[in-house]
């Protein structure tokens, strides 16, 4: 049955009303609804409803009638939707708001204004003067690049006595043609300019051919499919229910991060209903990540903002600002405010040991609070997640790992990724989402066709996160190019493969690993992506690796049930793929088990892999070759992983404490839940783990060097309760990165 009554309409009136007809202002936010529940018979009665709230709902679209024929303000707030074409039903609307609905871009943005010529704000903003750009002039300029198209190339193709079936096959021909050649715009408009130029091209064969226009966009979906590049993810044919769905930001904590006599009431508030979702603690099921409060902002959902007072716009609405230092600071003492640029962000005293003497191997060079949301000084709740060295254009990045890394490190957490200087302690760039919360960051290095058609290396960035959406950045040129729409549900890592320089796999909470080729862009920054593979999991994948010595054959990946592999060569015919095997790993008890979260995943050697599971105080190093038969037949094998040592770590059990490794230096890093970095050099060991008749390890091997939280403080006050999320150094071990759960990214300098 229904959840919507004429009952209910008439009590959720504002004011109550008798009558259906009489309401003109409607409530029905925060009530669960789905879009079944929208029943179009009872909606026809609501004839001069003019303000509808659907605000904190589940809807992932509109039926398509209705019939509210004097609607004029409708409110979508954090809801599901994937479409917006629908509500060209209301044609009067003339205020629309959808913000935190993750699955809807900037390409939804100019949808809803081409398709509603009476509106006038858009989550908030007067959108007048670009909707009528987006009408006439974006409209005449994709009508003339049609027209010519079908002049250049077709119009001589169709004879002049013509059958019906030769009409149907140039129009397929033609509307596949004109989708793909035709470019107006900015690449993260392509979606929008793809729907455009069908719909102008479809108009102008009806009227030059005197053929009818398909109106069913269910059929045109169908008919899309398969015969064009697309930056979407294929639609799933159904959500999975009853799947344990969490994002890493919901760590239940004690999110008031300074101790202080006099906490403040409203952030103890903010703090409890933060920390309502547990994932390490609960057992309790969700079919999708809990969505974050509405974030309040001026801009529009799908903006790219900098800085205050930086420059940098650029023509897809998207900015990524140049700027000296866009260091935050946290609120200083007296003294400290004077020494605000040159100091960094909050006052250092490393820890002492109990002879007196500084208890680190490295030194602290750089303590920076750069991800505040809103450049907030008193963010100490952004968690950060990710961080990879810039490979350096002038060495060959692929073939050395020794000599293929800069100083320059991105980091990304909350709404923004920073490129920061190891060194100096400068942020140098920083590209920020409104809406957006980055989770991973990967570098790839292009050869591009640059103005004066020469070719030249750059840099590129992806950035990935909650919204399922990949950006595309030219780092050096300030500006992010393009975006892939590659998952419905968040991204929780990306990584590219270290042999295709356009190949880009995306790990997501839907339980799907995607391969993608990012293509390459040219001058004008027009690429084409595709999608090459979907690698199917049991559970969300969390970590991802490709299997050094066959990375064009094997992808590894540390998951919410286990570790998996699969066989990842495009040769074969089939794109969706189950994994090829499940290794087993011993229990807390010593009994083997499959099922175990693997929140940690890296490669320390080509055939030696670091991996933290559900084991307390124990991080695993094993065999690739000696887990995994290549030669072996058959999908989904269970095997059992050929341990070659156990590293001691902290007994906590809370997940996504991530480790890493710098193959080069033979050394392994892992944060913990009391804020130290524990560093194990096993140098010492690698030569006889690559014997074949390497024998494991018979006791734990400690740390070699611990490094503790030294005491920062801000307001006077000591900063604690820190979790290191990630830690990750330059290939030659010169600088160590540390992202924390408390909005600091800590840079510590090997001595």
């Amino acid at each position: 049955m229904s959840k919507i009554t004429t009952e209910l309409l008439l009590e959720r009136a504002v004011p109550r009303s008798t009558r259906l007809r009489k309401i003109e202002t409607l409530n029905l936010s925060k009530l669960q609804l789905k879009t079944g529940d929208l029943d179009p018979r009872l909606f026809s009665r609501l004839r001069h409803l003019q303000k509808l709230d659907l605000s904190d709902n589940l809807l992932d679209k509109f039926p398509n009638s209705l019939t509210l024929p004097d609607l004029r303000v409708l409110n979508c707030n954090n809801n599901k939707l994937e479409d917006v074409t629908a509500l060209k039903q209301f044609p009067l609307l003339e205020e629309l708001t959808y913000e935190n609905n993750v699955y809807l871009t900037l390409n939804d943005d100019y949808k809803v204004m081409f398709l509603l010529q009476n509106l006038r704000l858009l989550n908030g903003k007067d959108i007048t003067k670009l909707a009528n750009h987006v009408r006439r002039v974006n409209s005449r300029k994709l009508t003339s690049k049609v027209t010519a198209h079908w002049e250049k190339f077709f119009r001589d193709q169709l004879p002049e006595k013509h059958t019906a079936e030769q009409v149907k096959s140039i129009k397929k021909k033609f509307l596949k043609s004109v989708q793909t050649n035709v470019v107006y715009g900015p690449s993260s408009l392509s979606e929008f300019t793809r729907w455009r130029v069908k719909m102008i091209a479809e108009e102008f064969l009806a009227y030059s051919l005197g053929l009818e226009l398909n109106t069913d966009p269910e059929l045109e979906e169908k008919m899309d499919e398969n015969e064009e590049e697309s930056t979407e993810s294929p639609r799933e044919a159904a959500e999975d229910v009853g799947q344990v769905t969490i994002t890493p930001r919901k760590r239940k904590r004690n999110n008031s991060k300074l101790r202080s006599r006099n906490k403040r009431s409203k952030s103890q508030a903010k703090t409890e209903e933060e920390a309502v979702v547990n994932p390490r603690k609960s057992s309790h099921v969700q079919d999708d990540p809990a969505p974050d409060k509405p974030r309040t902002s001026n801009q529009s959902a799908k903006e790219a903002t900098p800085e205050q007072g930086d420059e940098g716009t650029h023509k897809n609405g998207e900015q990524c600002p140049k700027g000296q230092s866009n260091r935050r600071s946290g609120q200083l003492t007296g003294e400290q405010k004077s020494q605000e640029q040159d100091n960094g962000v909050v006052s250092l005293t490393p820890v002492k040991n109990s002879k007196g003497k500084e208890d680190v191997s490295a030194e602290p060079l750089h303590f920076l609070q750069c991800h505040s949301k809103g450049n907030s000084r008193e963010d100490f709740k952004t968690q950060l997640w990710s961080c990879v060295f810039e490979p350096l254009l002038d060495c060959g990045a692929r073939k050395d790992p020794i000599v293929s890394s800069s100083r320059t490190v991105a980091t990304c957490g909350g709404e923004s990724v920073c490129l920061i200087d190891c060194e100096t302690g400068t942020v140098l760039k920083k590209y920020k989402v409104a809406t957006e919360e980055f989770f991973s960051v990967a570098w790839t290095t292009l050869t591009m066709v640059i103005s004066d058609s020469r070719k030249k290396s750059h840099n590129i960035l992806a950035a990935a996160g909650r919204r399922g959406i990949v950006k595309l950045i030219h780092v050096a040129a300030d500006f992010c190019y393009g975006e892939i729409k590659a998952h419905k549900k968040p991204i929780a890592t990306v990584c590219f493969s270290p042999t295709r320089e356009t190949h880009l796999f995306t790990a997501s909470y839907d339980k799907r690993i995607a391969l993608w080729d990012i293509g390459i862009p040219d001058c004008d920054y027009n690429f084409k992506a595709s999608q090459l593979l979907v690698l199917e999991a049991i559970s969300i994948p969390l970590r991802i690796a490709p299997v050094p010595t066959c990375p064009d054959q094997y992808l590894l990946a540390g998951c919410e049930s286990g570790c998996f592999a699969w066989n990842i060569e495009l040769d074969k015919e089939q794109k969706s793929r189950p994994f090829e095997a499940i290794f087993q790993f011993p229990d807390e008890d010593g009994s083997i088990t499959t099922s175990h979260k693997v929140d940690g995943l890296a490669f320390l050697k080509d055939d030696v892999i670091a991996s933290k599971s559900s084991k307390p105080g124990c991080i695993y190093l094993w065999s690739w070759s000696r887990s995994f038969d290549t030669k072996g037949k058959g999908c989904q094998r269970t095997l059992s992983a050929v341990i070659l040592a156990e590293l001691e770590w902290s007994m906590t059990d809370l997940s996504y404490l991530t480790l890493s490794t710098c193959p080069a230096k033979d050394y392994v890093f892992c944060g913990d839940e009391m804020g130290n970095v524990w560093m194990y050099n096993l140098s010492n060991y690698t030569a006889a783990w690559s014997s074949t008749k390497g024998k494991r390890s018979d006791k734990k091997i400690p740390p070699t060097q611990i490094l503790k939280w030294p005491e920062l403080r801000a307001n006077r006050e000591q900063l604690t309760e820190v979790l290191i999320n990630n830690v990750v150094s330059d290939p030659t071990f010169t600088y160590l990165v540390v992202l924390t759960s408390v909005n600091i990214t800590a840079i510590w300098k090997k001595s």
